[in-house]
């Protein structure tokens, strides 16, 4: 039966902050700076093959993670050859054995392994944006499936609602790849670097012609298939309503600076949420203390967007460059002989990088040697400028240099109790998690000629650099017993040593047995976009109701068929989509891209699907 009492109160959610690191340092500071999961690259098989790590590096951040109750992803996902499949399954278990929490996964061979009991999770390379592909996976035994960025908060919901259990992950700051994840075949085909092995070659951040099918151009070099960075700070509660359970910022090629600022501005806009909103909580332990004010716009960016959440929307690109423009600083006055002088909104600092955009929508940089008032004598001076310039920084020297140094320091709450006993004298502590253990001094007692408790807090407050520190300090007894120094720092040590022991013991390590499933997938027929790549995917696809299935496009490109299959439409952006804005283009179809090499890449335009398609320079006709 239903409670009929309207004050009832709805059930906690635990909300996990998920952060990127390229290795251990990374890794070691985005725990520091709040985050709930890191997620770092296996040794081999990730889908950014330039990031991976040792398996000492990673059991080393495992045993740092865990003293926060923070977990460790660990990516494997890309997809498998047919002999990588052994070497693979003996990394799982390797990984498994060090305490790795899950694994974030793309190839279903994997599934069909001799796995330990570890947690999958279904990653965003899976194309994952449809409540049937979700709660499929779900009933395969996925823990956590990565949705596609590309969803809005309304289809984030949707599958919420259809799958109400399943822990749903969304990224909400980072690089945009313009192609739905999984589903880019460009780099192969132009280059031979599968961006499903983790060797992606960057296509989309290259410069293009667009020219119509009568060869007319309509822009000339712009980078048109480069998306600005996600930013979904302002969107954090909504997404959490939404039923998203995990937010993820991307970045394991991004350096520890990025890491620190990034992972810190989250930590603070969710715990401002969750004094709010009581339903959601964190999802680790400890509280950051930082030492610096986040702020995103001081790491790198290419401009931000909050890309679909709110529907298609004109703001999601910057056709002038892929590199990051950082923070608007202010505006060009006057352009003198060795110096300029700036009109400007935020001070500046000798060693600023500062760049610009010229008339022709290029790109330039330069480097702030002096700062005189608002006059700034460059390195070397900028060719070009004018007046009315518009400034942005994108290297805050002062900022890097508070960002070299130790940032932050994360800390668990404990409290302390000293009692007397027969022997001497009982330690008890108990952290925030509710981790309790007692030491014991054994000591003959003697009276202190003055008052004890003060100076008995005191020391046993001095936590210093160990992970914990004090939030209530108690004196079971009123005798004032003297207690001296080095016996209370010996309690202290003994007591925070085996405290450290019980969270290891302790931490709530999460086992799970894969089970064969053999419910229907949602489609009967793989093509080329299923990336079945080695026996033991196809073999998972047939079990669960699969009938044709076509080999992945790194086995066997097929001809003709399109290579990048994008939410972003560049018609849309011209202002010519006949769906939104009622527009027709002045120019013929097809489209075409047009690189630097001369290659011929047609757009076509699925309006019904809303999606813009990148075909191979081969073929013009539609398979």
């Amino acid at each position: 039966m239903k409670s009929s009492n309207p004050l009832s109160v709805p059930p906690v959610r635990a909300i996990e902050l998920l952060a990127p690191a390229k290795n251990l340092e990374c890794g070691i500071e985005a725990i520091n700076h709040g985050a709930d999961a890191v997620y770092i690259g296996a040794p081999r098989f990730g889908a950014r093959a330039a990031a991976g790590n040792s398996l000492d590096d990673i059991a080393a951040l495992v045993r740092y993670a865990h003293l926060y109750r923070v977990r460790i992803y660990v990516t494997v996902n890309t997809i498998l050859k047919e002999d990588e499949l052994k070497a693979t399954e003996a990394m799982i278990w390797d990984l498994y054995r060090i305490g790795v929490d899950a694994l974030i996964v793309q190839d279903m061979g994997i599934t069909q392994l001799d796995l330990p009991p570890i947690p999958l999770h279904a990653s965003t390379q899976m194309d994952n944006r449809t409540p049937e592909k979700v709660q499929f996976l779900a009933e395969a035994g996925f823990r956590q499936v990565v949705l596609a960025r590309e969803l809005s908060l309304d289809e984030i919901g949707r599958i919420h609602r259809r799958c109400p259990g399943t822990l749903l992950e969304v990224f909400v700051h980072g690089a945009l790849c313009v192609s739905y994840s999984g589903q880019c075949y460009v780099s192969q085909a132009c280059y031979g670097r599968s961006a499903n092995r983790g060797e992606c070659a960057q296509f989309c951040r290259l410069g293009f012609d667009l020219v119509d099918a009568d060869g007319k151009t309509i822009v000339n070099d712009r980078h048109l298939l480069s998306l600005k960075d996600m930013n979904q700070s302002a969107n954090l509660e909504a997404l959490l309503d939404a039923g998203a359970s995990s937010l993820k910022i991307e970045g394991r090629l991004k350096d520890v600076s990025y890491v620190k600022n990034v992972t810190a501005y989250y930590r603070q806009q969710l715990d401002a949420i969750f004094r709010r909103r009581k339903e959601y909580m964190r999802a680790s332990s400890g509280t950051v203390h930082l030492a610096f004010r986040p702020q995103l716009d001081k790491s790198f960016s290419r401009g931000f967007t909050d890309y679909f959440a709110h529907g298609r929307n004109p703001g999601i690109f910057n056709l002038n460059t892929p590199k990051s423009l950082g923070e608007e600083v202010g505006t060009v006055k006057e352009v003198r002989g060795n110096f300029l002088t700036v009109a400007g909104v935020k001070p500046f600092a000798n060693g600023d990088g500062l760049c610009y955009l010229d008339g022709q929508g290029k790109l330039h940089g330069f480097r702030v040697n002096r700062v005189e008032g608002n006059k700034l004598f460059p390195l070397e001076m900028p060719r070009g400028i004018r007046p009315k310039t518009m400034l942005y920084r994108n290297f805050d020297q002062e900022f890097d240099r508070v960002m070299q140094k130790k940032s932050a320091i994360r800390k668990i709450a404990v409290d302390m109790r000293l009692e007397a006993n027969p022997s001497g004298f009982t330690l008890d502590l108990s952290d925030e998690d509710g981790t309790r253990v007692s030491v014991v001094l054994e000591r003959e007692k003697e009276r202190a000629r003055t008052p004890q408790a003060e100076n008995l807090k005191a020391q046993l407050g001095k936590l210093g650099t160990t992970p914990f520190e004090a939030r209530e300090i108690a004196i079971g007894f009123a005798e004032d017993w003297f207690i001296p120094a080095s016996g209370l720092s010996d309690l202290r040590r003994r007591g925070v040593e085996r405290l450290l022991q019980a969270r290891r013991i302790t931490y709530p390590q999460e086992r799970r047995l894969w089970e064969q499933t053999a419910h229907p997938y949602p489609e009967k027929e793989l093509d080329y976009r299923g990336n079945v790549m080695n026996t033991l995917a196809e073999a998972f696809y047939r079990r669960h109701g699969v009938e044709r299935i076509a080999p992945a496009f790194e086995r066997e490109a097929p001809a003709g068929v399109a290579l990048m299959f994008c939410k972003h439409c560049i018609r849309y952006s011209l202002g010519w989509c006949p769906v939104y804005q009622k527009k027709r283009s002045p120019y013929r179809e097809p489209y075409y891209l047009v690189s630097s090499d001369g290659k011929r890449f047609r757009l076509e335009f699925d309006c019904k699907a809303c999606q813009m398609k990148v075909f191979s320079p081969q073929i013009t006709q539609i398979e």
